[in-house]
């Protein structure tokens, strides 16, 4: 059969013409266009997708930068933790871990500027007119300590960690996020203040910086105790993992701040005495109440060198 001239006939073969030549490549002729821009690409510059064959640029400019991408998978990271059980517990994982990092970065390459910044001694709830010039009361000191931990011993964030994982996120259940949270925050502020009121006793421990991450797990491991037997479950093993691990504290160079261990644990069990005392649905404000009354005792206490200074002075 006769061509009526509009194109090739069946069996005949089609000629390229002069824009069936490869954008990339213009010497390297071809049919194929890519499905997003319609430009004409050839083998090599063709990429199966989804949607059919594109081009090498439509490829990179449909996938998401790198930057897109940690930032999606940190949204996601965040909506599983918040959908989670126990939130509050697996956020104060990733902050010890965040400071954590942070802090071996500065111990490697630098001279421990985030620890120094963030740990606690009592220097820094004295009042500014007592003390050295350069330096200021800094009671901020008293929460950043409470997600630090020691660079030169692993086994401490470690251990930390472990505990919070394992008695932590039992607590966040049965107590509830807000008044864990509150739990965690107060027992941290005890061990501190328990280093604070020991240089009453011993004053030259007044500038002797803590790393007081345990102070806050040691009142979470308190108030577990406090929670348990108000239940009526068996402490025993939960009772001697906790005087094992404060015991260790008072060896003789040990170099752990033991007095840390006690503020947080005797406020950690303080602050669910007022939970338990204030539990179910009808004494909700009084529970509020009671947290906000204790945390108002806290900050006063830890003014406590406004009023009466250590011996040193």
């Amino acid at each position: 059969m006769a061509s009526d001239g509009a194109g090739p006939s069946y069996g005949e073969r089609v000629s390229y013409g002069p824009d069936d030549v490869c954008y990339r490549h213009p010497r390297v002729h071809s049919f194929t266009l890519c499905q997003r821009c319609g430009r004409t690409i050839c083998p090599e510059c063709q990429v199966v997708s989804a949607v059919g064959v594109l081009c090498s640029e439509c490829v990179k400019q449909t996938q998401p930068s790198t930057a897109k991408r940690a930032a999606r998978a940190s949204r996601v990271t965040g909506r599983r933790i918040a959908a989670s059980d126990t939130p509050v517990t697996y956020g104060i994982m990733i902050a010890c871990a965040v400071v954590f990092a942070l802090q071996l970065i500065s111990h490697t390459f630098g001279g421990d500027e985030v620890t120094r910044t963030l740990w606690y001694a009592p220097l820094y709830s004295l009042p500014d007119a007592v003390l050295p010039a350069g330096m200021g009361f800094e009671p901020w000191r008293m929460f950043t300590a409470m997600f630090t931990h020691s660079t030169g011993f692993l086994f401490h964030i470690l251990f930390n960690m472990y505990a919070l994982w394992l008695f932590g996120r039992n607590l966040e259940q049965t107590i509830g996020r807000g008044a864990y949270l509150a739990l965690y925050l107060f027992a941290g502020v005890g061990g501190s203040l328990g280093v604070m009121f020991w240089a009453y006793l011993a004053p030259e421990t007044i500038n002797i910086p803590t790393v007081g991450a345990s102070g806050a797990i040691f009142g979470v491991l308190a108030a577990t105790l406090v929670a348990y037997r108000a239940a009526r479950v068996n402490v025993t093993s939960l009772a001697v993992l906790l005087a094992i691990n404060f015991g260790i504290g008072l060896i003789p160079g040990a170099a752990i701040s033991w007095q840390a261990h006690l503020g947080g644990m005797i406020v950690g069990a303080a602050t669910m005495g007022v939970l338990l005392a204030t539990r179910g649905p009808r004494r909700r404000a009084a529970r509020i109440g009671s947290l906000v009354g204790l945390g108002v005792v806290l900050a006063a206490l830890s003014c406590a060198y406004f009023v009466v200074m250590p011996a040193i002075f």
